[in-house]
């Protein structure tokens, strides 16, 4: 139109994650320009149980894609493209036909599989070799084994081909292509239990091993791939579909994670640390995971993780269970009004240990207790519980024969300017904070952009985000030593009760 200015270029991510579903809008220079969130309820039907509902879960990503492109259209930006990041793991069964999910989202935080992993540990071996995880309820393969079991029919429709299986990545591009399109990610597929991370196949051995039909799979493409287009009339534009990660790759991507050696941590809801180790996909054996980081342009690039199922969500424990802070903000200034942790010391293992314990049993535990603790010195023990794990972490992958050196953090924790310091302080190592804090949609948006040909290379990935903070270590040894070891007895203690 003649006088009418020209439209800037833009990208949208969609990041589904555990507790809300937002949608975020760049600018060509990676830029945030608006950002929609909603929260959905979570539902605990049993001890160990979390689940979510299809629907509400899928009512969010529409509803905060649809207030973004109103934005875009608002601003008079041109958005073509669109990437998706979400929760790993968490798991949904549909019908082929009609769409409908047969139960509830299993997410990756349930624990009801339990005995059923321990009943297959003598597999762990060849399971770990193949896909580079543990045997554990965590992961995708016996999440979809339950519902086979447990949901009345599901198995005979399943075995005569009705029934389809994704990640939440592959029920949301189904969804926004109205079912053209069952399609999942490397790091995505890499993460069920089921896909050989050597061979980048779906494994026959271990379809039979959970009794999974090859028929409900989806289809596993790079990164940076065509995932279709969405839905005409579905959404104020149609986009394609180009980039898909889960949210800890999105988040290494967002991180400029693209190189050997560099490692980031994600704290959210729960805490996950990944290294990334280039082509080499040799399987750890010191309590960690091997995953996929990502595949761009039919290169694979492989990753160490360590996984904290409990970090932010301790916080909103304090808030919501425990009631001794407002808001999850508050815990800041408390922990810095606190001089000392005054011998307290919690375990935050509400869903089982993660790395490198992999406890599925263990449960939340608080030690030191005395008639001087105050809900103060909670807050702040809780907070030191993160920073502990994170050096569990960190010390599992240097045993592994890689040694990080700056630990790059995002996510909703690390806006608590005491919990950084004090993760600096517990890892004897600097701390670095970027400037743009939403990776896990940042990454997102750019595997849309490496797709669109609007970048080429990983050493743009490198450079998209540059460092906004570092905190630097300081603290004495002694009480650096002291603090790790109080926390290592705590810990033994609350493994011995797991028994």
């Amino acid at each position: 139109m003649p006088g009418h200015p020209k439209s800037s270029h833009a990208y949208l991510a969609i990041d589904q994650g555990t507790t809300s579903s937002r949608a975020i809008l760049f600018n060509q220079h990676f830029e945030i320009l608006f950002t929609a969130q909603q929260e959905f309820p979570q539902y605990y039907p049993d001890n160990g149980w979390v689940e979510q509902d299809p629907e509400e879960l899928w009512q969010s990503v529409l509803n905060v894609t649809t207030q973004a492109l109103q934005a875009a259209k608002e601003q008079q930006l041109e958005v073509k493209h669109l990437g998706i990041t979400n929760q790993r793991e968490t798991i949904l069964v549909w019908h082929r036909q009609t769409g409908k999910p047969v139960y509830n989202a299993i997410v990756w935080q349930d624990r009801r599989t339990s005995a059923y992993c321990r009943a297959l540990s003598k597999h762990e071996a060849s399971v770990q070799q193949k896909t580079g995880l543990k045997l554990d309820p965590y992961f995708s393969a016996s999440k979809v084994r339950w519902i086979l079991d447990n949901v009345e029919g599901a198995a005979e429709q399943a075995a005569n081909n009705q029934l389809l299986f994704g990640t939440v990545d592959t029920f949301l591009i189904w969804k926004l292509t109205q079912g053209l399109v069952h399609a999942t990610d490397v790091t995505n597929a890499s993460r069920t239990s089921l896909f050989n991370i050597k061979t980048l196949e779906w494994d026959e051995a271990l379809l039979a091993l959970f009794d999974i039909p090859r028929t409900m799979l989806p289809e596993v493409k790079d990164c940076a791939a065509d995932f279709g287009k969405t839905a005409a009339g579905l959404l104020p534009l149609e986009l394609s579909i180009s980039g898909v990660a889960g949210d800890q790759q999105a988040a290494m991507i967002g991180q400029g994670c693209v190189t050997p050696g560099s490692v980031k941590a994600t704290y959210g809801t729960g805490c996950f640390a990944l290294v990334n180790t280039g082509t080499n996909s040799d399987i750890n054996h010191t309590g960690l995971l091997t995953t996929i980081a990502y595949t761009l342009n039919g290169v694979t690039h492989y990753a160490v993780e360590g996984s904290i199922f409990v970090a932010g969500a301790a916080v909103q424990w304090l808030r919501d269970g425990l009631g001794l802070i407002e808001k999850a903000a508050d815990s800041e200034a408390i922990a810095s009004q606190v001089s000392d942790n005054h011998g307290l010391v919690v375990v935050p293992a509400f869903t089982g240990l993660g790395a490198p314990h992999w406890a599925p049993d263990a449960r939340g535990a608080i030690f030191g207790i005395t008639r001087a603790t105050t809900a103060n010195d909670i807050v702040r023990a809780t907070l030191e519980s993160i920073c502990f794990q994170t050096h569990d972490l960190l010390s599992a992958m240097s045993s592994g024969g890689i040694s990080p050196t700056v630990l790059k953090v995002d996510g909703g924790m690390v806006a608590n300017e005491w919990f950084c310091q004090y993760l600096a302080d517990t890892l004897d190592a600097p701390v670095v904070r970027p400037q743009i804090m939403e990776t896990t949609a940042l990454g997102a948006a750019l595997l849309a952009a490496f797709q669109a040909g609007d970048i080429t290379g990983l050493t743009a990935l490198a450079t998209a985000n540059p460092c906004q903070r570092e905190f630097a270590a300081d603290t004495p040894d002694s009480l650096r030593e002291k603090h790790l070891a109080k926390w290592q007895k705590a810990v033994k203690a609350t493994l011995l009760m797991a028994e």
